[in-house]
């Protein structure tokens, strides 16, 4: 597991370079809680992360959340989410990884941008390496170089990292050549009905292979059903998300059933 030293007042960046985006105090048009759903590892039949799904104060969904997130708000909100994450996870007394997924246009100088979750983290007593930062690899949302930049300086500080709803979008392969991050998550595209397509388990089992080789961890993402899971473990994949094994909870995480760890 990779180790991370709390940064003292020296180590970490100083204020006065904080960009445009550190300083705007903007209010943000609407609170946000969250739900977490978890990822589950078969092997160990214990939760491995719980991931943190952005929801409005009365539970409103992601959609309508997201759609009140511009261009004037995007820095404050995605920074607004990693700490309420951070502080409800903390809340909830979760043991396991935090998953937060993050927004790269919104991230303008990693090194910088990253201080309000190290700050975050610290004062609500959750440990940093049990942090991953998780964002979708559409080449249409963010340019590769900057989201490479991105998961270079997160390592760096400690923090593990992730790619979500690989093989949706077309610059996976591409990304994989620029960076390696920790652990990718399948889209549930190409989980659906795998155990009876065989087209799917011949792509999947070739992007087994290649993280495989690349020393890369894989959840697959979106499991709903029992032969879903076995497919999976039949190829050894442990780390599985999904409503097999539990819809997200709000604010709370939920329980698994012992039984949905069993082939």
């Amino acid at each position: 597991m990779t180790s991370f030293k709390i940064h003292s007042q020296s180590e970490r960046p100083e204020q006065s370079q904080g960009c445009s985006g550190c300083k705007d105090t903007t209010p943000l048009p609407l609170e946000i809680e969250f739900a977490f759903q978890p990822i589950v590892d078969i092997s160990a039949k214990a939760v491995f992360a719980c991931e943190a799904l952005v929801r409005g104060a009365n539970g409103e969904s992601a959609h309508a959340v997201l759609s009140e997130v511009d261009d004037a708000n995007k820095y404050q909100f995605d920074q607004h989410c990693r700490q309420v994450a951070i502080a409800s996870a903390a809340a909830l007394g979760l043991d396991a990884f935090l998953s937060i997924n993050f927004m790269p246009k919104a991230v303008y100088r990693p090194e910088v941008c990253i201080r309000s979750t190290l700050d975050a983290a610290q004062e609500h007593g959750f440990p940093i390496e049990r942090i991953i930062f998780e964002t979708v690899e559409g080449e249409h949302l963010i340019d590769r170089t900057h989201l490479v930049e991105i998961f270079r300086a997160y390592k760096k500080f400690g923090f593990l990292t992730a790619i979500d709803d690989f093989g949706a979008g077309y610059s996976g392969l591409a990304l994989l050549v620029d960076f390696q991050p920790d652990i990718i998550k399948l889209d549930m595209g190409l989980l659906r009905g795998i155990d009876t397509d065989s087209v799917r388990q011949r792509i999947v089992r070739g992007v087994l292979s290649i993280c495989h080789d690349l020393g890369i961890r894989v959840v697959a993402e979106g499991i709903e059903t029992k032969g879903e899971r076995d497919f999976f473990i039949a190829h050894g994949v442990s780390l599985m998300q999904g409503y097999f094994f539990a819809r997200p909870g709000f604010k709370s995480i939920p329980q698994i059933d012992k039984a949905a760890y069993l082939p």
